[in-house]
């Protein structure tokens, strides 16, 4: 058995204090060329041609700014909040809709004027249309203003983002298409922005939010208004709001890096070393992809989710993770080291749409189980050999890793490290680490798909034969000869 290195813990403090900053609204670039269509009444009312939500997102603006007002009253689960969205046209528009659900609307403004706006059901959600009192051209900076309110348990037309814990508060996990149950949004991995947040919490509470804490605002009624600023662009599906019964523990990574976490009142002495082991895990990452891409990390743990999340700069866990396997191993590191390369892959570098998901967890499937098996926990070839038997008729049933049919299977997360640790036999170690850890410099806080990376592997290695090797791993209907494993067959 491989013994673990010496853990560095970092040192964690308790509390909230935070040092107030400026919330800097980033300014409108140049607008990308279009081609005028002329004004279209509802662009992209029907989405924006993700091949798995086909009406997911809007098309005729890009989201440049998101800064959301949340006012939150725990164990009612009432909220109001505002929305203000800078954006910018990208063709000629009458008209333009957001996703939303479970929202009632109490007015919208364009450019500070009323606008009129009506709500229809879509497949997965609501969208809001919104008319302007003035057309919109192509290229132009606009502001919208969303007022709105509802209930966290309200029904929603299709699923919803909001997660339950003991303690009447909440926590967001929206993958993929839920950020709509939050705020109207142009809910589309496609279209990322940067954001500010303005979240309340009552007393005995406290607000998360990704990003960084900036200050905090007491209100005459006991409740404080938390603000936090995420200056790295972000995806809505990564959006990571919650009011909780939560401690926040600080601490620093060995190179420096600000990390809070949250995790819950009254079990800071259990969780504080678990979190504490944060620290380590970006230090064998960094040493794989390079810096972090973004300026602080964290772990909020909830015992009102059940699974694992990568929102971005702030993971949501469940409490239900962190026990000792059998062999009284801590391997729920693995899972802490999943959540934390799609740090990387899936939230600095993310699918432009979401055939393209197995380059998020195939990366983060890979690289926790390179991380157990250092530590002896796992044989990952083992994993490996596995996968690789079963995956030909996971292929047949929920297709090939490149082409899912849905999100979640066994072909985008196993499957998709079976691709990854392919490639790396075929092209040995060190230029696999070159391919990877240039691909998170190149395509970071962008949109990615896989014929990028295939053309990607191709340059970075000179190696022209490696497109076909990929199109065969990626979209072929059965599994290609596993490099250096003749012997490894599928099970019938």
């Amino acid at each position: 058995m491989i013994s673990a290195p010496t853990s560095r813990r970092s040192a964690l403090r308790l509390g909230g204090a935070a040092v107030a900053a400026a919330v800097a609204v980033p300014v409108l670039g140049s607008p990308a060329s279009a081609r005028s269509r002329g004004f279209d009444p509802a662009p992209g009312s029907d989405g924006v041609g993700d091949p798995l939500f086909p009406t997911l997102g809007n098309g005729g603006y890009q989201v440049v700014h998101y800064d959301l007002t949340f006012d939150f009253t725990p164990v009612t689960y009432d909220f109001t909040a505002v929305v203000k969205i800078n954006a910018r046209a990208t063709q000629d528009l009458s008209a333009f809709n957001l996703d939303t659900d479970g929202h009632t609307i109490d007015s919208v403004t364009v450019a500070g004027r009323a606008a009129t706006w009506a709500l229809s059901a879509g497949r997965s959600g609501q969208e809001l249309t919104v008319t302007p009192a003035q057309a919109l051209h192509d290229g132009q900076p606009f502001t919208v203003e969303i007022r709105y309110h509802g209930n966290g348990k309200a029904p929603r037309l299709g699923l919803t983002g909001w997660k339950f814990g003991t303690d009447g508060g909440f926590a967001s996990a929206a993958q993929s298409s839920r950020a709509d149950t939050f705020l109207p949004c142009n809910d589309t991995p496609s279209d990322k922005a940067t954001w500010t947040f303005h979240i309340s919490a009552p007393q005995g509470y406290v607000a998360t939010a990704n990003g960084e804490l900036l200050d905090r605002t007491p209100r005459a009624d006991g409740s404080t208004v938390w603000h936090f600023a995420l200056r790295e662009r972000m995806a809505t599906e990564l959006i990571g709001i919650a009011v909780v019964k939560g401690t926040y523990l600080y601490g620093t990574s060995h190179r420096g890096l600000p990390l809070r976490h949250i995790v819950p009142q009254g079990q800071e002495e259990k969780y504080g070393p678990i979190v504490a082991r944060t620290a380590d895990h970006l230090d064998w990452l960094e040493e794989k992809f390079g810096r972090y891409p973004f300026s602080v990390y964290g772990l909020h743990i909830y015992d009102g989710y059940t699974d694992a999340l990568e929102n971005q700069t702030l993971s949501l866990f469940s409490t239900n993770w962190f026990k000792l396997n059998a062999n009284g191993q801590p391997g729920y590191e693995t899972t802490m080291v999943h959540e934390l390369t799609h740090q990387w892959f899936g939230d600095s570098v993310t699918p432009n749409d979401w055939q393209q998901a197995w380059l998020n967890e195939g990366p983060a499937v890979y690289y926790a189980g390179l991380y157990g098996e250092e530590r002896g926990w796992s044989v990952f070839a083992d994993k490996m050999k596995a996968t690789y038997e079963k995956l030909d008729a996971v292929r047949a049933a929920d297709g090939p890793p490149g082409r899912p049919k849905a999100l979640g299977g066994t072909n985008i997360y196993d499957g998709g490290a079976l691709v990854l640790y392919a490639l790396g036999l075929r092209i040995g170690q060190q230029k696999f680490d070159q391919v990877m850890r240039e691909w998170v410099k190149r395509f970071k806080d962008s949109t990615y798909t896989s014929e990028e990376f295939i053309a990607h592997t191709v340059k970075i290695t000179g190696d022209a034969s490696l497109d076909p090797f990929l199109r065969d791993w990626l979209f072929g209907a059965v599994n290609p000869p596993m490099p250096g494993h003749p012997d490894w067959k599928a099970a019938a």
